[in-house]
């Protein structure tokens, strides 16, 4: 009988670590955002029946990159633990920090389980409060570590370019439009710097609106209001390159 190789702790988690990272890489990118009155999720998505973003609760919603059956899964199983604690406690009871902490056990044990491949997902649990202060975004990588998040975060293929991108340019404050053609503007670049352009029919954008009279908050942005949406992001940003234009020729 021959003698199995050994290997490491360290080194098995490394190459886990390495295989869920390959697997999240080869997926499409999104970002989340906040703006004034809420809570962005755009992402390139050309399917119309697989949504990358989904709605958990009344004010929380939940993002997700890499393999689709097994995000989908975790997004099952936060559907039930909230439907669960709200109906046994109170409404009030489900948030988005407690959810972030089941799907991070979650995670954690797979990754950590000889037993199994890890996840090839990582997700984003974003919560709308009644003001911008009381948002909450968390981001929760395939080992099952917690980010808590603020104003932007990037996840997928190309997450570290694009979260240079948003860091330099997101601001607190700004409209709607203003985010969403910041986040396509993110998404566009590619890895050697170049951009592409991203038409609207293969975008996936929805938003948690604290706005909205009703309990969820959970909104899809489609057709006619996404096509709007955009045109006035590219007409904000011509008017603010104009301003800037006149300014340095009166200097």
């Amino acid at each position: 009988m021959s003698t199995p190789f050994y290997v490491s702790p360290q080194q098995a988690m490394a190459d886990r670590a390495e295989y869920a990272r390959k697997g999240i890489a080869r997926g499409r990118s999104l970002v989340v955002l906040q703006y004034a009155d809420g809570i962005v999720f755009v992402g390139e998505n050309p399917s119309r029946a697989l949504h990358k973003f989904s709605e958990i609760y009344d004010r929380i919603g939940f993002a997700a990159a890499g393999k689709y059956n097994e995000y989908e899964n975790l997004r099952i199983g936060g559907v039930r633990y909230a439907d669960l604690r709200g109906y046994t406690y109170d409404r009030d009871d489900v948030t988005a920090r407690g959810l972030a902490n089941v799907y991070a056990q979650t995670l954690g044990t797979i990754f950590s389980s000889a037993g199994e491949k890890p996840y090839e997902v990582e997700l984003v649990v974003a919560e709308v409060g009644e003001t911008p202060d009381g948002d909450q975004i968390y981001r929760l990588p395939h080992d099952g570590s917690i980010v808590d998040e603020h104003g932007s975060v990037a996840v997928g293929g190309n997450a570290e370019t694009i979260s240079s991108y948003l860091d330099q340019r997101h601001q607190d404050g700004m409209s709607l439009a203003e985010a969403l053609k910041l986040a396509v503007q993110a998404l566009s670049r590619d890895t050697n710097g170049s951009e592409r352009e991203i038409p609207a029919e293969r975008l996936e954008v929805a938003v948690l609106d604290r706005t909205r009279p009703q309990q969820r908050k959970f909104k899809r942005i489609v057709g006619r209001q996404l096509g709007r949406l955009l045109e006035a992001g590219g007409a904000s940003t011509e008017a603010e390159s104009s301003d800037e234009a006149e300014g340095s020729e009166e200097e």
